[in-house]
This record gives structure tokens, sequence and C-alpha cells, in this order.
């Protein structure tokens, strides 16, 4: 008879858990960001006086988020809309003088002087990214492993000895699909394999 463990899940992670999980798209993960950076830009300019501080606290966990929401096909979306959040966001509280040329100014100056925060969110997201593509490409390995097949796709030998009857050649999988309608070989019957 064979004992299950069960582990107990910490307190944080089932908290975490209820947490929404939503799977946006690179685009959408990059609107997601901009706008929200846009929105706390201008909290920090009418609450904080356009505090660089705040704003550069305030995009760490933005940028977090954004890698944590992407969807697993776009991920290498996360570190590029980023920056770009970060730059549509700290427009609003640039602070430059009025007319075209003074606002672009403003803009170039208050990228430089917030260089660390934009590194520093950067950094944030595409090291999350990372992290969780490498868990992708783990799981997907497993799950490659436990159907029997090697990492090119091919069945290794002890698998494929177990699965063919002795002296018979091993056939890919998929491989009789092709051959529906055709007469019966030797070896083969009418029925087609059993399914």
């Amino acid at each position: 008879m064979y004992r299950v463990r069960v582990r107990s899940v910490p307190p944080v992670v089932l908290a975490l858990r209820r947490f929404p999980n939503p799977r946006l798209t690179g685009i959408g993960a990059g609107l997601f960001a901009s706008l929200t950076m846009f929105v706390l830009a201008c909290v920090d300019r009418l609450l904080f006086d356009s505090s660089e501080l705040v704003y550069g606290l305030l995009f760490l966990p933005v940028s977090a988020l954004t890698a944590l929401w992407v969807r697993p096909a776009d991920l290498v979306t996360a570190p590029i809309s980023v920056p770009i959040a970060f730059a549509v966001g700290v427009f609003p509280i640039s602070g430059g003088s009025e007319g075209f040329g003074g606002q672009v100014m403003g803009l170039v100056t208050a990228l430089a002087v917030h260089a660390g925060w934009l590194y520093g969110g950067t950094l944030v997201a595409g090291v999350i990214a990372t992290v969780r593509k490498v868990r992708l490409m783990r799981a997907r390995r497993r799950y490659v492993l436990a159907q029997g097949r090697g990492p090119a796709g091919e069945r290794t030998p002890r698998a494929a000895a177990a699965a063919s009857p002795s002296g018979a050649k091993p056939v890919r999988a998929g491989a009789c699909a092709h051959r529906r309608g055709r007469a019966p070989g030797p070896g083969r019957t009418a029925a087609g394999p059993a399914s």
C-alpha cells in the first residue's frame, strides 16, 4: 500500500493565487504598462508634485506585472514594452516649458535623469520574462520525456522497443494517417490501425 504525501501550500502562495492572472498579448501588455504609467504619473503630479522617487518606485511593480501577465508566446515583448511605457508615463512629470520644443527637451531631460529607474524596471521585466521562459522550456521537456520521446521528438530506443512487437520496425507517430485508402500490404489489415 502506498502512502500519498500531501505537501502543504504556504499561505503566501495561496494569497498570490487569489490575485487576477490575465494573459495579455504583447500589444496588450504594452498598452497596459503605458496607460498605467501615464495614470500613475498624473497622480504623482497631483499628489506628490512630480516626485521622481515616487514615479520610479511605482514603475518597478508595473514592470513586474507586465512581465508576469504577458502570455508565454509574447514573453520577449515584456522587456521591450516596459521602457516605452516609462517614456509615455514620464511626459506629465517632465516639466518642460511651453511649446513643442520645450516639451521635447523636458522629456529628454527627464528620461536622462530617471535612467536608473528605467534600467531597473527593464531589468526586473527581463529577469521575470527569462525565468518564466526557462520554466516553460523545462516543463515542455519534462512533458516530451514523459511521452516517451527524446528531445528531438523521436522515441527513445527503450520506448520504441517496448511499443513494437519483436522483429517489427518502429513506426513514427502519425505515419499511418497518410496511408489510409491504400491497399493493405504484408502485415497490415484492411481495417487500419485500431483506435
